[in-house]
């Protein structure tokens, strides 16, 4: 196996955006926010953590041709495609949007006194022109273990995602230890949503990023009570 790679992204480095009624944080290039040392990583795209106040949020705007994927940190988060779907999504739930060929989408908190905080994914398909779908998934987050939240074959009642990419998420207790092991030439992808972890040697926070190639394993030991991370196993 060549040497296993680390790729260290602090959320102190990622684009802002702030529009007063949005606060955004782009870990890759997004909008106004372009660094092409920073474009995604494989297929990943999009990992914005996005903030919007009460009453506020995203117009009817299009996607195509992508795998759209919300998490909802805290708050609720009002969706409305031209798919016909309509729904609220809030902590635990995970959505998954495949654009394709094209859909129309809002995204509203329809709170009046308390912010949404959700990360928005976006995830570029194994091909383009897919029929759009929507799926949407409340998941358990037992405390110190991997949950399957999105996969390509959508086993183990994962939502299913048209890439070679398994998404997996933790909820982690101070001196918890997991461990994951990925199948040879797989790229892994860590993110942090909140509270605080520590993998190789390094310390990541709230909004750290960090990239693995190459790795035959990855151990995650909780540093704060509860933190919460992502993680993405990329073809």
């Amino acid at each position: 196996m060549a040497q296993s790679t680390m790729t260290l992204r602090p959320a102190a480095e990622r684009g802002a955006a702030e529009h007063g009624w949005l606060s955004s944080r782009h870990t890759f290039s997004f909008a106004g926010y372009y660094d092409p040392e920073h474009m995604g990583f494989r297929s990943l795209r999009v990992i914005n953590d996005d903030r919007v106040q009460p009453g506020q949020g995203f117009g009817t705007h299009p996607h195509r041709d992508m795998e759209i994927i919300s998490v909802v940190v805290s708050g609720a988060l009002e969706h409305k495609d031209s798919l016909g779907t309509g729904s609220v999504i809030r902590p635990g739930d995970v959505q998954r949007m495949s654009a394709g060929t094209g859909v129309l989408h809002s995204e509203f908190n329809p709170s009046v006194d308390e912010e949404v905080r959700f990360l928005q994914i976006w995830i570029e398909p194994e091909r383009t022109g897919l029929e759009p779908s929507y799926e949407q998934r409340a998941f358990d987050l037992e405390a110190d273990r991997w949950i399957l939240v999105a996969s390509r074959d959508g086993r183990d009642g994962s939502l299913t995602v048209h890439q070679d990419v398994e998404l997996w998420r933790a909820h982690i207790g101070p001196g918890a230890v997991l461990e994951y092991r990925p199948k040879e030439a797989r790229h892994l992808w860590l993110q942090v949503i909140s509270g605080a972890v520590e993998v190789a040697g390094q310390r990541l926070g709230e909004g750290d990023g960090a990239a693995f190639s190459n790795s035959d394993r990855l151990m995650v030991t909780g540093v704060e009570n509860a933190s919460d991370v992502l993680l993405f196993d990329l073809g």
